[in-house]
């Protein structure tokens, strides 16, 4: 494999691997190559986005690589936050958001455990919109982000505090995720759904 076609692949491994990054051992293994080489790659990869003047760059926090957005592009990303389309979300994204609100602080692995599918642009949605950030670090292997709601979150769905979420263990345990983004979907209706109606629709 030349260095052009690794640079592509460590790109796309990177941005995959979203806020927790990979190491220099993580994408040596990956590529099959000594760390060395690796670690000249993303020097000729950082110089080269400089360079391009590309809006995107690679930055190493705590050991691990990532791709981020550029600090001046700030204010574009704001006005993004807070544009109409900041009034929608798919139900890809509702889901993982529903999975945070009630089991919070939770890890991106968590998160796929409990939805069975990959969440990186779910979550990658929701913390543009402000819905949830980061509130710490797992114990684990490679410290992974604990995601929480924000303030954003409680103002968008018209709460309080968290305590006003319809509680969970009132739902049937094989149902819970499910009746939990449906309180959800119906709170962004703007029509709360009480636990009577969930039980009326489950008996119907």
């Amino acid at each position: 494999m030349d260095a052009r076609r690794m640079k592509s692949v460590i790109e796309g491994l990177l941005f995959v691997s979203g806020d927790e990054g990979l190491d220099v051992k993580q994408l040596a293994d990956v590529l099959d190559v000594q760390p060395q080489l690796i670690k000249e790659l993303l020097k000729d990869m950082t110089s080269d986005y400089k360079r391009q003047k590309r809006g995107i760059q690679i930055v190493e926090l705590a050991g691990a690589y990532q791709l981020t957005t550029l600090p001046d592009h700030a204010p574009f990303f704001e006005k993004l936050a807070h544009s109409p389309t900041r009034s929608s979300l798919s139900q890809a994204a509702l889901e993982t958001l529903a999975i945070v609100a009630y089991k919070q602080p939770l890890t991106r692995v968590d998160i796929e455990e409990i939805r069975g599918v990959k969440s990186d642009r779910a979550l990658h949605t929701l913390v543009a919109k402000d819905l949830i950030h980061e509130v710490g670090r797992a114990e684990a292997v490679g410290r992974p982000i604990l995601y929480g709601t924000t303030k954003s979150f409680l103002d968008y769905f018209g709460l309080a505090a968290l305590q006003d979420l319809p509680d969970s263990s009132a739902f049937q345990p094989d149902a819970g995720l499910e009746e939990e983004t449906r309180m959800l979907f119906a709170r962004l209706d703007g029509e709360q759904m009480t636990i009577d109606d969930v039980d009326g629709s489950d008996q119907g």
